[in-house]
Parts: structure tokens; C-alpha cells; sequence
């Protein structure tokens, strides 16, 4: 037998396995991918089709969807537009080029975007996620600058790449001490556990700026590159300062010339309801916005949206083979179409309003949810042990596993591991806000007369 004839051999043994024996696939699983690469659920999840906001998993069972591919899946399963751009791409015959070519579709989509990143004078870059979104801002940032020091915010996570993991506040994802750039973290996105929390806004938003000075004239020699911030931090627990704090901020910046980078990969495309990006709600306009996630409807996409002084400032050449391919850009530019052509920005807001005043209105009687935070269809609960403030991961992930029992897929984060994230795709339905909401209600409820 050839080596080919083993290998088509396996690949059987492989489906047969899969679609008789889901303890099986777990196990090859935990064999041959890395143990860091966790999964949710002590009986995890196969996913095997969806349609709308619902997936059925390999258990046969059909769930609704309330975390979106970790808010990849901007516009929910089975999308016919999306389907339809795909394949007319894939008819072509031709589904990769390499940017040494022109792509007209890229092209198109990079005017687009360029338009509403409300960058002056902007220009994008192609990449295939936010990890590589934040690193050619850094690289961009670093060498405008010549210094590779950065500022970011305590709690945040840009990626899991060399330099976008010592810009991650928040230590259960930041895996090395190791680092190519120099880095300070400064206070803002995360108040529920913050010093200043008991502040007001105003007086929170002043506390922040201070440090933010203190910060560059103690740990830094003035002149950085860059400060990084993700307008609601997402990995963070959907931390949400209060508006206007990176504005005030850039006062700051501006004061040393150092840009100002937004890390929308979780923000963008209408998903806070209230701006079609998170940094609007601070008035304030980046140097640098990155992008990823939702784009694409859930193809893999990035992009970094620069000011061009700052894109053109390269002096080698550069390229990203699989950024900006045609089936990426079909499927980007279809996402675009159908996201605006429908408003899911308003849906965003009107949707996220109401899940958000059902989860206060829950929080309210019970004493393990601590804080209810978020905007439109980003929304997160953090867990604590009865009546404290003391994080409780036991109670997200009972929280995680009684919602998926009553049919409910959400999400978890947040540096102790004890915030349930709620992300829907912006497709959401009235009656499946309900729905969800009235799953999520009951789990809490169960998980709550479970821990007093």
C-alpha cells in the first residue's frame, strides 16, 4: 500500500469516526492540536451546520447562536447574498492571485472602507486576521516613530503573534515575557475592577488621563510609538469605559506625537448600535484602525486602515499573499452591501437595548452577577461568588453550561475566566432575543439557587 493509498485509507477512518463517535473525534483532538488550544464545555462541541442564528452540533442538537463564531459570524448561517458572492467568485476559477496582480474587487473594498473609517487621506492594508491587523500597526507605528515603544491598556488582548502578545494586558493570554517592543500599561478600559470605579465619569475619565501622563514620564523616554485600545475590550469581558476617555487621552498623545491606534477587530461594523465604529463614542479620529472578525461574514479577513503618511512610510517592500483575495473580498464587499442595506447597526442598538434592560433587570435578584456592561450586541456579564465582588469563574462556567443545556450557545472570558459573553450575529430577531434572553435568565436563575 502507498503512502497515499494510507493516507485516503485514515482519511475514511477519520469521517466514519466523526460521525459515529463524538468522544472519539475529542480524543484525536487532544492528541494532535496543542493543549492550549482549549475548548468549551466539559463534553465539548461539534458544530456540523447552521442556518440563520441557529447551529446544530454534532449531538443532533439545534442552538441558538449568541456568540457568532466569537463575533465572526456578523451576519449569522447560510447568508444567501454571501453564498452567492462566494460562488460567483468560485466560478471564476480563480480564488487566490497574490497581490502581485490588481484585484478589483480588493480594490473596491479598500475605497469603501477607506471612506468609513473616517481616517483623513486613508489607505488599507490587507492581512487574514486581527492578530496580523494589530501587528502591521505596530510595524507601521514603530517605524514612523523609530522606537518600539507602545502604550496600552491594562486588560486588553490584540492577538496571539510575538508582538501582539506583549501588548496584551491581561495575563491569562499573555504567554511570554519575551518582547519586541516596550511596553506600558496604563489604566481605563476595565472599571468594574478598577481603582477610580466608584468615580464619576467625568472624574473616572480625569483619574485615567493622569495616569496616562504619569505613565509616559516614568516608564518611557517620551517618545513612543503608539498607544493601542480596543473601544470595548473583548477577550477583557466586554470591558466598557465611559465615553469620551480616549479622546481626552489623545490630548495627551498629541502633546508627544504618538498615534492613536483602535483595535476594532470586535468593535467595528455597527456592532455597539450606536457608532459603525467603537472609537466614535470617544470623539476622537485614530491614526491607525485594525479590523478582522465580522468583515467577511466569517471568512478569514484583516486589514489596518492608515492615515497614508503612515502607510507609505515603509521604505522595503511588502506584501500579504492571502490578504485581499478574490473570494474574501466577494464575500467582504457582500457583508458590507447587506449590512448596510439592512441597518443592522439600528437593529444593533434596538436589540442590544433590550437584552441589556432584561439582564439588569435579572442582575437585580440575584447576588452573582456583579456587573451587566456592554453596547448593542456586545454584551457581558460578569459572575462573582454570592454576595461579593470576588470573581467566580465556577459560576461562569456553570452559567456557559446551563445555557447550552436550555439551548443557548454564549461566550466566556475576562482575565479570571468569569464573564459570560453575549455577541450575536447583527441578523438577531426580536423573538430570538426573547428567546435567548428568556434561556440566559433561567440559567442564571438555576446557577444562582445552585451557589446560595
Amino acid at each position: 500500500m502507498t503512502s497515499t493509498d494510507r493516507a485516503t485509507e485514515r482519511g475514511g477512518d477519520r469521517a466514519t469516526a466523526r460521525d459515529t463517535d463524538g468522544g472519539d473525534l475529542l480524543a484525536r483532538h487532544r492528541a494532535v492540536l496543542p493543549n492550549w488550544q482549549a475548548l468549551y464545555y466539559d463534553d465539548p462541541l461539534e458544530i456540523v451546520s447552521g442556518q440563520g442564528r441557529r447551529l446544530t452540533g454534532g449531538d443532533g442538537r439545534t442552538y441558538l447562536d449568541f456568540f457568532a463564531g466569537i463575533l465572526s459570524n456578523s451576519l449569522g448561517y447560510g447568508v444567501p447574498e454571501i453564498t452567492e458572492a462566494v460562488r460567483r467568485q468560485l466560478d471564476t476559477g480563480v480564488v487566490h492571485t497574490s497581490t502581485a496582480y490588481l484585484g478589483r474587487a480588493q480594490v473596491e473594498y479598500a475605497e469603501r472602507v477607506a471612506e468609513l473609517s473616517g481616517i483623513p487621506d486613508a489607505k488599507v492594508f490587507f492581512v487574514n486576521s486581527g492578530t496580523e491587523a494589530n501587528e502591521a500597526a505596530l510595524l507601521l507605528t514603530t517605524h514612523a516613530r523609530r522606537s518600539n515603544q507602545v502604550l496600552a491598556l491594562r486588560n486588553s488582548y490584540h492577538g496571539r503573534a510575538f508582538a501582539t502578545v506583549a501588548i496584551t494586558g491581561n495575563r491569562s493570554w499573555g504567554t511570554s515575557s519575551l518582547s519586541p517592543v516596550h511596553v506600558s500599561y496604563v489604566h481605563g478600559g476595565y472599571r468594574y475592577r478598577s481603582p477610580f470605579r466608584h468615580l464619576s465619569d467625568a472624574d473616572y475619565i480625569e483619574a485615567c488621563v493622569d495616569d496616562l501622563r504619569d505613565v509616559i514620564l516614568t516608564t518611557t523616554a517620551g517618545d513612543v510609538a503608539c498607544m493601542i485600545t480596543e473601544p470595548i475590550q473583548g477577550v477583557g469581558g466586554f470591558a466598557t469605559p465611559p465615553d469620551g476617555l480616549y479622546g481626552a487621552m489623545k490630548q495627551v498623545l498629541d502633546e508627544y506625537g504618538i498615534h492613536f491606534v483602535t483595535d476594532e477587530v470586535q468593535t467595528g461594523w455597527g456592532r455597539t448600535g450606536e457608532h459603525f465604529w467603537g472609537y466614535q463614542a470617544h470623539g476622537v479620529v485614530p491614526d491607525v484602525l485594525t479590523f478582522a472578525k465580522g468583515a467577511a461574514g466569517g471568512l478569514a479577513i484583516g486589514g489596518v486602515v492608515a492615515r497614508a503618511e503612515l502607510m507609505d512610510g515603509l521604505n522595503a517592500s511588502s506584501l500579504s499573499t492571502f490578504g485581499g483575495n478574490p473570494l474574501t473580498m466577494a464575500a467582504a464587499n457582500a457583508t458590507l452591501d447587506y449590512l448596510l442595506a439592512h441597518d443592522l447597526q439600528a437593529n444593533a442598538a434596538k436589540l442590544g437595548a433590550k437584552l441589556m434592560s432584561g439582564l439588569r433587570a435579572l442582575a437585580d435578584g440575584t447576588n452573582i452577577v456583579g456587573d451587566v456592561r456592554g453596547k448593542g450586541l456586545m454584551i457581558g456579564l460578569e459572575l462573582v461568588e454570592p454576595g461579593t465582588d470576588t470573581p467566580s469563574p465556577r459560576a461562569a462556567g456553570m452559567v456557559l453550561a446551563e445555557c447550552r443545556r436550555g439551548g443557548l450557545l454564549v461566550g466566556k472570558g475576562g482575565l479570571h475566566g468569569n464573564v459570560i459573553r453575549i455577541g450575536p450575529p447583527l441578523t438577531l430577531t426580536e423573538d430570538e432575543a426573547e428567546e435567548g434572553l428568556a434561556i440566559a435568565s433561567d440559567a442564571i436563575g438555576r446557577v444562582y439557587e445552585a451557589l446560595v
